[in-house]
């Protein structure tokens, strides 16, 4: 079947937009963001700097919109500016680092697990060849990432040949030449990605990644290939292989995160707004005593991202003065560009989480531990559900759950099981297993996880007497049984303590480095005691990011609420759960290593102060209505 190639924006659109059309504006820039994000996101393999890059892109682009004869050339006319701009950046950044040749870009650099191979596995819940395909990018040589952004977008229908080859320089046949060997680097990382990950794998490849850092690298994809070539355990690793094309073809593109909304990137290419608040400095608070004697605090250092604000309309507004007033340069225009300032590490100090136990799955809802739900309002006004694609919620059955579930606004649940026995998943949502700890790594229950796949939690609260109470020997044990069963896996969801050196987590993470164990993402808890909104947000935030910076791995997190209980079990008031809901979702969703949140939890009893969302299928708390609205 031919390939269907999407044309662009109608040659209407850009010329009006030329004109100084703020609607056709807006229009063109909403229309061409994602092309531009995905090019420049796999080109950069999601660096930190992929933002300030689509957004100069932008920004060259509206000042040279003036210039552009052929409306109808605008898309390939666009692709050339974004390679440029990455060839631009990668410049810059090279010689920068001849300069300096200090650690601070290092740090800048994200983890493998959450370049684009990562976001592209997580967000499309690839099956396992994708899978391959995606981790194998990860391999490739710096001069061929650029080459595969575009030809990634020319297989899943995003481009044409010509548009390719336009934004190179090259003829389609030079083009076509550099394409072919790029796959035959693809083809071998595929290769390499399959051998590591064999489970067992060979001894003599394990051998020769002893010294490996665990980064993929041009130079160890050579060294694993030699070894690949030459081995006879190793042989026929390509069978069954399907050829790339076909995986890729009808991919979607990565959705474009909360920080590149058109809104935001038109206020920012134009200079329509100015700074948010930046980090700002951390309160003090005093250390609240965890639950069942969990105390002291822990220095954490928060991450904090400075976007430019403004509205869509102000934007647009701006750019047309810009472009009426001939303040259009071209992409050699030395005016400045307002871009997104990177993020900026403050040091803070916030209390350790404090979580309350989960429940286990042979508990039943009037036995669970967990707390029921705060009195509820019931001539509030109609709430407009909103979804979020990370927006998840913690589910145990009551009456009317399945009903709650679906007006809930939750894009996935989950029931700390492999299954969910009384309720019916809805079309907007989606159901992730859990093998809840040792007793539930059966046969049965890993079944049913890989049925639920591709994605699956791992043990609930290990570090918890109360809970799965493993050791981390225990859990490490039993893990490559849930690597067959998930093939996208999360940690063991830890307490509390995710971010320190030598806890639980910490310790299981390393002895799943050293034994070659599969993680593909941290799961973790969260309670605050401080029921003051921005605290409580900038004390979460604060957490997320130290766990971050110690395994630099995307983040789920399982469970969060303002709970306190450091004396007893003490909750805030149902104005101020349902205002830390709304900022904190907002503020979740600026993360961008955060994947997912669950909110604990859906039901609710009430006669009794909770953090629940629902009393039963229609009623809604003040909570629960502001999670409806929480995008």
């Amino acid at each position: 079947m031919p390939k269907i190639h999407r044309s662009g924006p109608a040659a209407g659109v850009v010329t009006a937009a030329r004109a100084g059309d703020g609607q056709a504006l807006d229009h063109l820039v909403t229309e061409c963001l994602p092309l531009v994000y995905n090019i420049v996101g796999r080109a950069l393999n999601g660096h930190a700097d992929v933002d300030d890059v689509v957004q100069e892109t932008l920004l060259r682009m509206v000042r040279g919109l003036p210039k552009l004869r052929d409306p109808s050339a605008f898309r390939s006319w666009l692709v050339a500016i974004t390679v440029r701009q990455v060839r631009d950046r990668e410049l810059v950044r090279s010689t920068d680092q001849d300069r300096r040749a200090h650690l601070e870009d290092a740090e800048e650099i994200p983890g493998p697990a959450l370049d684009f191979a990562g976001l592209t596995i997580l967000q499309l819940g690839l099956t396992e060849q994708r899978r391959e395909v995606a981790e194998a990018t990860r391999w490739l040589d710096p001069d061929d990432q650029e080459l595969l952004s575009l030809w990634w977008l020319e297989e899943t229908g995003e481009l044409a040949r010509a548009e390719l080859a336009g934004a190179l320089g090259l003829s389609d046949r030079h083009a076509g030449v550099r394409v072919q060997r790029m796959k035959k680097q693809m083809e071998v990382s595929r290769l390499v990605v399959r051998a590591l990950g064999a489970s067992p794998r060979c001894a003599e490849l394990r051998e020769s990644a002893s010294t490996w850092d665990g980064v993929p690298s041009p130079l160890w994809r050579k060294r694993f290939a030699r070894h690949i070539r030459d081995c006879r355990v190793c042989e026929g690793l390509d069978q069954g292989q399907v050829p790339m094309e076909r995986l890729l073809s009808g991919l979607p593109m990565l959705a474009v995160p909360a920080s590149l909304e058109p809104a935001r990137v038109l206020a920012a290419v134009t200079g329509g707004g100015g700074p948010s608040s930046g980090p700002g400095a951390q309160p003090s608070h005093s250390p609240h005593p965890a639950a069942r004697g969990r105390h002291g605090r822990t220095a954490t250092r928060g991450v904090s991202k400075q976007v430019l604000g403004g509205s869509a309309v102000a934007g647009v507004a701006a750019v047309a003065t810009l472009i009426a007033a001939g303040l259009t340069a071209g992409a050699g225009s030395s005016a400045p560009a307002a871009t997104t300032p990177r993020p900026s590490v403050v040091a803070t100090t916030s209390p350790s989480p404090t979580p309350t136990p989960s429940p286990s799955p042979s508990a039943s809802p009037s036995a669970t531990a967990k707390p029921t739900h705060s009195p509820t309002h019931t001539a509030a006004a109609p709430v407009q559900v909103a979804s979020s694609a990370r927006k998840g919620v913690g589910v145990w059955s009551f009456n009317g759950v399945s009903q709650a579930l679906a007006a809930s606004g939750a894009s996935w649940y989950y029931t700390w099981s492999t299954q969910h026995p009384g309720v019916t998943t809805p079309p907007s949502a989606s159901f992730v297993p859990m093998v809840w700890g040792a007793a539930s790594v059966t046969d049965a229950s890993l079944a049913q996880a890989r049925a639920h796949g591709p994605y699956l939690l791992g043990f609930n609260e290990p570090d918890m007497a109360q809970q799965s109470n493993m050791t981390v020997d225990q859990a490490l044990d039993l893990w490559p049984r849930l690597m067959t069963a998930g093939k996208i896996l999360g940690s063991p969801a830890v307490a509390y303590g995710g971010d320190v050196a030598g806890g639980w987590l910490d310790r299981f993470m390393s002895g799943a480095a050293t034994k070659g164990y599969r993680v593909d993402f941290i799961t973790l808890h969260w309670y605050g005691g401080d029921f003051r909104t921005p605290q409580a947000v900038d004390q979460l935030k604060s957490y997320l990011a130290a766990v971050y910076q110690r395994y630099h791995k995307p983040i789920w997190l399982t469970e969060y609420a303002l709970i306190d209980f450091s004396n007893g079990t003490r909750f805030p008031s149902a104005q101020q759960q349902a205002a830390f809901v709304t900022a904190s979702a907002k503020a979740l969703d600026g993360l961008p290593y955060l994947q997912r949140y669950a909110w604990f939890g859906l039901g609710a009893d009430a006669s009794k102060p909770s953090s629940g969302l629902f009393t039963n299928g229609t009623t809604t708390t003040p909570a629960g209505r502001a999670f409806q609205a929480a995008r």
